[in-house]
C-alpha cells in the first residue's frame, strides 16, 4: 500500500519538505506583518492605561499571536501547495514523474500526508495554546487592558431544566461541591402541572440533592404557604448544569467543552451553536489536508500553454471558496438554520469531492 503511494521514498521526501517549508515561510511573513500592523493600532490604547509599558505590550503580542496563526495556517497552507506545485511544473518535474508512471495522486501523496501532520499539530496548537491565549485576550480586552482581577467564577440569572422541573437562581457562586445558588426558585412540575413553588435565600449541594435555607413552599392546591429554616430537597440536578451556562467555545478546549454541552443538554438547554464549534474544532484544523488536493489544478498542464497562471488562479479561487463556504455554513448553524453536524463537515466533504472530482476528470 505504502509503495503504491510512495514509489519513490527520495522524491516523497523531496516534494514533503519542498511543501511544509514554503507553507511556514508564508505563515511566518503574514503572521509577521499583521502582528505588526496588530500591535501598532492597539499599543496606544495599552500605554494609556496607567501603569501599562513594554512588557503589556509584550503580552499582547503573546496572547494576539496564537490567534492570527490558527486563523492564517490553512490559508498559508494553500499557498504553499500553489508555489510548490507551480515550482515542479515549470522546471517540468512534474511531466517527468509523469512520464516515470506516477500518477497524479502519488505526485500529492506527500503534501497530503504533510498536511495532515500540519492538521495534527494545528489542532493540538489550537486546543493547548489558543484557547487559553484567546480567553486571557478576551478578559483583558473587556477591561480596556487593566488588570484584570481574578475572582471566583460567578453567574447570574440560571434557567435550568430537571424532568419536568424547572429551577431558577439570581446568582451562582463557585463550582463542583462549592457551588451556592443565591435566590432559589423551584418549580416543581408533574404532567405539565404546577404543584408547588419552593423559594429559599441558598442553596448548596449534597449527596443527593441541594440543601435550601430559609425557605418558603408554595402549594398550588391548597393555596397555603410554609417556612422552614432548612430543607432537604432530592433532585438530579447538578451542579454542573448550573455553572456551564456562559461556556464560550473559543476559551475551552475539546476535551472540556464535549462534557460542558453534554451538561447543558441535560439541563434542557440549546446546544446547536456549541455542537457545530465542537466539530468544527476538528474539521477546521483537518481542512489543512485539503488545501494540496484544492490547489492541485496548478500542478498539471504545460507550463509553455501560458496557462500555469491560470491554472494557479484557480485552485486559489477553490480555496478561498472553501474558506467562505466553511464561514459560511458557521455562521448558518449560528441562526439555527442548518444542523450543526452538517454546518461542520458538509464544506469540508463538498470541497473533497470536488477537488477529487477536478483531478480525476482532469488527470486520471
Amino acid at each position: 500500500m505504502l509503495a503504491r503511494l510512495f514509489p519513490s521514498s527520495t522524491l516523497a521526501r523531496y516534494t514533503g519538505l519542498m511543501f511544509l517549508w514554503r507553507s511556514l515561510a508564508f505563515l511566518a511573513g503574514i503572521v509577521i506583518i499583521l502582528q505588526t500592523l496588530d500591535l501598532l493600532g492597539e499599543s496606544g490604547e495599552i500605554l494609556k492605561v496607567a501603569g501599562n509599558g513594554e512588557a503589556d505590550l509584550w503580552r499582547y503580542v503573546s496572547l494576539r499571536l496564537p490567534q492570527l496563526i490558527a486563523l492564517f495556517l490553512p490559508f498559508c497552507v494553500l499557498l504553499g501547495t500553489l508555489l510548490t506545485l507551480m515550482t515542479l511544473n515549470q522546471n517540468s518535474e512534474i511531466v517527468i514523474l509523469k512520464a516515470a508512471g506516477i500518477s497524479a495522486h502519488q505526485i500529492l501523496a506527500p503534501l497530503i500526508l504533510v498536511a495532515l501532520g500540519v492538521a495534527a499539530v494545528s489542532f493540538t496548537f489550537n486546543e493547548t495554546v489558543l484557547t487559553r491565549a484567546k480567553s486571557e485576550f478576551d478578559r483583558w480586552k473587556a477591561a480596556d487592558y487593566h488588570p484584570v482581577p481574578k475572582v471566583a467564577p460567578t453567574n447570574t440569572q440560571v434557567w435550568v431544566r430537571v424532568g419536568a422541573d424547572l429551577y431558577h437562581a439570581d446568582q451562582v457562586r463557585g463550582v463542583g461541591a462549592s457551588t451556592m445558588l443565591v435566590n432559589l426558585t423551584v418549580y416543581d412540575r408533574e404532567n405539565d402541572r404546577l404543584l408547588r413553588i419552593v423559594r429559599a435565600d441558598s442553596a448548596i449541594p449534597e449527596a443527593a440533592g441541594w440543601r435550601l435555607r430559609q425557605v418558603r413552599r408554595f402549594d398550588v392546591a391548597s393555596g397555603r404557604q410554609e417556612r422552614m429554616t432548612t430543607l432537604d430537597l432530592p433532585s438530579q440536578a447538578e451542579p454542573a448544569q448550573f455553572t456551564t451556562q456562559n461556556v464560550n467555545a473559543d476559551h475551552l478546549p475539546f476535551w472540556k467543552l464535549w462534557p460542558a454541552v453534554n451538561d447543558l443538554r441535560a439541563a434542557g438547554k440549546p446546544t446547536d451553536t456549541l455542537v457545530a464549534k465542537l466539530n468544527h474544532k476538528i474539521s477546521g484544523p483537518l481542512s489543512a489536508a485539503l488545501m494540496p488536493l484544492l490547489g492541485a489544478v496548478a500542478a498539471f498542464g504545460l507550463a509553455r500553454s501560458g496557462r500555469l497562471f491560470v491554472r494557479a488562479v484557480i485552485g486559489l479561487a477553490l480555496g478561498f471558496a472553501f474558506f467562505v463556504a466553511d464561514n459560511f455554513a458557521m455562521a448558518m448553524a449560528d441562526f439555527g438554520s442548518l444542523p450543526p453536524i452538517a454546518a461542520a463537515w458538509a464544506p469540508f466533504l463538498l470541497f473533497l469531492l470536488v477537488g477529487e472530482a477536478v483531478l480525476f476528470r482532469t488527470e486520471e
